[in-house]
């Protein structure tokens, strides 16, 4: 938690100025960390990008009207992925909302209504109280619940943990690319930053095939 804690406060600090940094050259160790091991990606053949992420993170809502339009327009050789962080708790059980909506092909559609729902103050604490919220949205009542409690979403849940630990992460936002370069809005400059360090490490990973 203490960990937790840091990452938020220097996330803080990036999106309170701290931009300058993200035109400086990258500097491993400084901008980005170069994982000790590669963490296999989802499309082989493409470079991959990674945002962890929770519904509950401030700091994660305030980065989506940035990384959202920047994600459209990635190239298709870039396969953007988002997985949400699970510390226990709430985190949890929001992660497997956001792995039960993406089951269900839906993700794309709600993910921003999830969002805004959880920070104007709405908990969507359980699978009951998500399932009510979804219906407004569109979304199968009884579809979401069978599909949130199935096998196959519980077996992508413990994915997802396994992936972050793989990682190494201690807070969100963060990002990932290609499986060895993790980096955060505090150590890259804010969110702006952030792209461009992804810009900068696609790049990286690009000129080396």
């Amino acid at each position: 938690m203490r960990n937790l804690i840091l990452s938020a406060a220097l996330v803080t600090a990036s999106l309170f100025g701290v931009t300058a940094q993200a035109a400086e050259p990258l500097e491993a160790g400084k901008t980005y960390v170069e994982l000790s091991s590669a963490v296999p990606v989802a499309v082989p053949g493409k470079i991959e990008v990674v945002e962890l992420f929770w519904y509950g993170c401030p700091h994660c809502y305030a980065f989506e009207p940035t990384i959202n339009p920047w994600v459209e327009k990635l190239p298709a050789d870039v396969n953007f992925v988002r997985i949400p962080a699970m510390f226990g708790g709430i985190w949890n059980v929001h992660g497997q909302l956001f792995i039960t909506l993406e089951a269900m092909g839906v993700e794309h559609k709600v993910h921003k209504a999830v969002f805004e729902a959880i920070h104007n103050g709405e908990k969507l604490a359980t699978p009951e109280e998500m399932a009510e919220f979804l219906a407004a949205e569109g979304v199968d009542k009884d579809k979401f619940l069978s599909t949130y409690n199935s096998f196959a979403v519980k077996g992508k849940v413990e994915d997802a943990k396994k992936k972050a630990q793989a990682y190494q992460i201690t807070g969100v936002p963060t990002m990932v690319v290609n499986g060895k370069y993790r980096f955060d809005l505090g150590t890259a400059g804010g969110p702006e930053g952030a792209l461009s360090v992804a810009d900068q490490l696609i790049a990286k990973e690009r000129a080396a095939k």
